[in-house]
């Protein structure tokens, strides 16, 4: 029997970090006024869609976006480390322009992690939710990593594609209110 899995992916909102040009990394986070403004305003976009269940990482940002996103909902929302964003080690919480995704890619931030790490991690996860989430819609909130891991995973880009294609590296940035993906066994 075919095992199907309905996957809605939303970044967090806007953080105080990136509005300065600091790359958050494993650091909490905080969202700035606009980012809460994203993530209540996301409740609109969404209101017809139905969704069994929410997981987030665990940091700070992604959690409180998916709160004022989906906790007037009252469908589960499930923290998991496995969805937190890549680890920049030394760089967590310096310029931006210090991190650089394609640079590490195999290679890892000194005393962190690499892209293949974050994308181990998402297999990991992705294992899980086929075994335990069959047929159901589910919602991810998370980070940038996790989903370029996605677009490699499921969408069968190399990370340098992923990596060139992001919309974060085009300017102006603009927020994205969601990707879908359908993850099939």
């Amino acid at each position: 029997m075919k095992r199907i899995v309905n996957i809605t992916y939303f970044v967090h909102g806007t953080t105080t970090d990136n509005e300065q040009g600091i790359a958050t990394g494993w650091s909490p986070g905080e969202l700035s006024e606009l980012g809460k403004g994203q993530s209540i305003d996301l409740k609109e976009l969404i209101k017809d869609k139905e969704f069994d269940v929410v997981f987030c990482s665990d940091l700070k940002r992604a959690v409180d976006s998916a709160k004022l996103t989906f906790d007037e909902r009252y469908i589960p929302i499930i923290q998991d480390k496995r969805l937190r964003e890549c680890n920049y080690g030394d760089l967590n919480g310096t310029s931006s322009k210090k991190v650089s995704p394609i640079e590490h890619i195999d290679k890892p931030f000194p005393n962190g992690e690499s892209n293949k790490d974050v994308e181990k991690r998402i297999r990991e996860f992705l294992k899980d939710l086929l075994q335990n989430y069959s047929g159901k819609n589910i919602v991810i909130v998370a980070h940038m990593a996790p989903q370029l891991a996605l677009e490699v995973i499921l969408n069968g880009k190399t990370w340098e594609q992923a990596i060139k294609k992001d919309w974060r590296l085009k300017q102006p940035k603009e927020w994205k209110p969601g990707w879908s993906y359908k993850l099939e066994e």
